[in-house]
């Protein structure tokens, strides 16, 4: 059994994968390019372990001859064509149940900093311990019981922000048009049927959403004009999501209050984009209203033993058992070709 991975994103061997398919002979590239992968390593590959700089399109498809599976490592599979892995019989799988309490964590840590003002005045004071000895300072201190915490996308990680929330004393609400009636019953939060709905109301919108055509700029100059003045945006889900010019244009207006990112459109980011230029000037006129994270939000060590174990135990319990989980492709084949799902609620 041979296992590629393209683009790996650590160093050293696949220890840990080795640990899921001790008998299989791994390729390994740390490369971005599908041309810079030869077309023996496509062709030889029984199964490919993907990170999120690779991406498998519709040429790169049909070099995989032998694949029988595609998993991303992560929840994101955006970057892969799943259409044309399906015409090829290729299942695409992802990896949601890795990190859920570590990017739940992550994105209530950036509102309570925000909120509470710890940028600001770990800032100040690493600035000038006596004149930055101001209780006063942070621009975006408010209490925190009451505001509204409105989510967008209720999967895996938006249920476990939710949780956290509640438990602050966040009113929380949510605005998800994918989830099931099921599901829906299920939830003690306030649902909206639109975002802009949803939008006018909240203090604070936390994005927990797939990157789709539909998602895509979903929060761009519309979305911040609707939304509550002086809220907080946070994305700890994918970069293209949130259009960082209208979101610096609307922090510059007054009409967004602040944001954490721990995404952006392009990784990492140019620093010259004005945004992160902004974000560098010293002192930034959007200190206390802007945090930025380097992708990091998955990441605990834990969290990274599982990514990387549970992506390698997709592929072998397919290729080794017809054991089939967190197939993202099952309605581009035709009904029964696959085997039944061991778990199909993606995150």
């Amino acid at each position: 059994m041979r296992i590629l991975i393209p683009d790996a994103q650590y160093p050293g061997l696949p220890d840990i994968e080795a640990q899921a398919l001790p008998e299989a002979e791994f390729i390994v590239h740390r490369a971005r390019d599908p041309l810079q992968i030869p077309d023996s390593s496509w062709s030889r590959a029984d199964g490919v372990l993907l990170w999120q700089d690779m991406p498998i399109d519709r040429a790169v498809a049909d070099k995989l001859v032998r694949a029988r599976i595609v998993v991303r490592h992560g929840v994101g599979f955006d970057r892969v064509d799943l259409e044309a892995c399906a015409e090829r019989g290729i299942v695409v799988c992802n990896t949601p149940d890795y990190g859920t309490e570590e990017v739940a964590n992550h994105a209530i840590a950036m509102v309570l900093s925000l909120r509470r003002g710890l940028g600001t005045y770990a800032e100040m004071l690493s600035l000038d311990p006596q004149a930055g000895w101001r209780w006063d300072a942070p621009p975006l201190m408010r209490r925190l019981s009451g505001q509204v915490f409105g989510i967008v996308g209720m999967g895996r990680i938006g249920r476990a922000a939710a949780s956290r929330a509640a438990a602050f004393g966040f009113d929380v609400v949510y605005h998800d048009p994918l989830l099931r009636e099921a599901a829906v019953a299920a939830l003690p939060y306030r649902r909206f049927e639109t975002l802009f709905e949803m939008l006018a109301e909240t203090d604070i919108v936390s994005i927990h959403c797939p990157l789709t055509s539909d998602t895509h700029g979903l929060f761009g100059h519309g979305a911040f004009e609707r939304l509550k003045p002086g809220a907080i945006v946070v994305n700890t889900a994918r970069g293209p999501i949130v259009d960082t010019a209208a979101l610096l244009a609307a922090i510059e207006k007054g009409r967004v209050g602040g944001a954490g990112l721990d995404v952006l459109p392009q990784e990492p980011p140019d620093p010259d984009d004005p945004l992160v230029a902004a974000y560098r000037l010293p002192p930034s006129w959007l200190a206390g209203r802007l945090i930025l994270s380097p992708h990091a939000a998955f990441y605990s060590p834990e969290s990274w033993r599982d990514l990387r174990f549970k992506a390698a135990a997709t592929i072998r319990d397919y290729l080794k058992e017809n054991r089939l989980r967190n197939c993202v492709n099952r309605h581009l084949f035709a009904q029964g070709a696959l085997p039944p799902e061991e778990n199909a609620k993606n995150g």
